[in-house]
């Protein structure tokens, strides 16, 4: 049961194992993109083209569903990457059901676990495969396996080598179930972990008030995507114009003078914006809206700072 690319890899990895997997569970096909063409999930894709049986139930609950899910008898049920399952899904198999999560548990419990590592300036992550409950993310614990987080990771790199060390170990989590090899052990308890809700498009912008460390560190969680977004407002003309920011780095320079929001640049090779700290975040990639990313250098041949005297980078206009 699954959804994104995350979920297809694993996937693979049980069928290239000689797992039998009997049925696959994804979400419905829906619109996307400008066109609003209908796609189907990257499970679904690699599920058609293993040969495999496809469900995609509207609603868990739905009796029809229910009864074509038991019809297959499986032994086991494997979620990566879906969504939250009623009881009369997970305690259907006989070994129940486990879930891959892209966090060491109980640490980064919910929807956004790469991303929130990233953001928390975390050096060290994982993933974690354990039996679902009646709650979230709180089941035993089967297998883990430690990553380490490297300085300039983005969300898109964490998410490969996740993959990367996630797919082994769901076959070797499938593969110990099934033969009894292995024992669910209880999480820790007690201690307050840091949590991993959804990125919800408030979540995305960049308020330049806050320290340029942090800023940065969201900006490498979400890219890239759904991209870290900034407007630049230009009060010669009145008007905005907004920014995806893909890649940037951290400039110190502890500058008292600048507002911030404001920026400064060569009109060449750099621009960096005043953060609330006194230090600067330096744009390296960005991606002005309707339009394709461009590295730093190739956005300011069309950039001339005089023309944006008093323009300042921030966050949207509430209007």
């Amino acid at each position: 049961m699954g959804t994104p690319e995350f979920a297809s890899g694993c996937l693979r990895a049980l069928v290239h194992a000689g797992l039998e997997v009997v049925a696959v569970v994804t979400t419905a096909d829906k619109p996307v993109g400008r066109g609003l063409k209908t796609a189907a999930s990257d499970v679904k894709k690699t599920a058609l083209e293993l040969g495999l049986p496809v469900l995609q139930p509207l609603k868990l609950k739905d009796p029809a569903f229910l009864k074509e899910l038991a019809a297959f008898q499986a032994d086991l049920q494997i979620v990566v990457a879906f969504r939250m399952l009623p009881q009369e899904v997970w305690a259907m198999p006989r070994l129940g059901t486990f879930n891959l999560h892209a966090s060491l548990l109980p640490a980064y419990r919910g929807a956004a676990p790469i991303q929130r590592a990233l953001w928390n300036g975390e050096t060290e992550t994982g993933v974690t495969t354990f039996l679902l409950d009646k709650d979230l993310d709180t089941g035993g614990i089967l297998h883990q396996e430690k990553v380490k987080i490297e300085a300039d990771e983005t969300a898109g790199t964490l998410h490969d080598k996740l993959l990367a060390v996630g797919a082994p170990l769901v076959v070797k989590t499938a593969e110990e179930l099934l033969d009894g090899k292995v024992k669910p052990v209880a999480q820790a308890s007690g201690e307050a972990m840091p949590l991993a809700p959804k990125i919800f498009r408030q979540d995305c912008y960049l308020d330049f008030s806050l320290p340029a460390l942090n800023l940065q560190r969201q900006v490498r969680a979400l890219s890239p995507y759904p991209g870290a977004v900034t407007v630049l407002h230009n009060p010669k003309k009145g008007v905005f114009t907004p920014f995806k920011v893909l890649e940037c780095d951290f400039f110190e320079k502890k500058q008292t003078s600048y507002e911030q929001g404001m920026f400064e640049t060569d009109n060449k090779h750099f621009l960096r914006i005043a953060c609330g700290d006194g230090n600067f975040l330096a744009l390296k990639k960005i991606q002005q809206s309707g339009k394709k990313a461009l590295t730093i250098e190739d956005f300011l041949r069309g950039f001339r700072a005089e023309n944006f005297e008093g323009a300042r980078f921030g966050m949207p206009d509430p209007a």
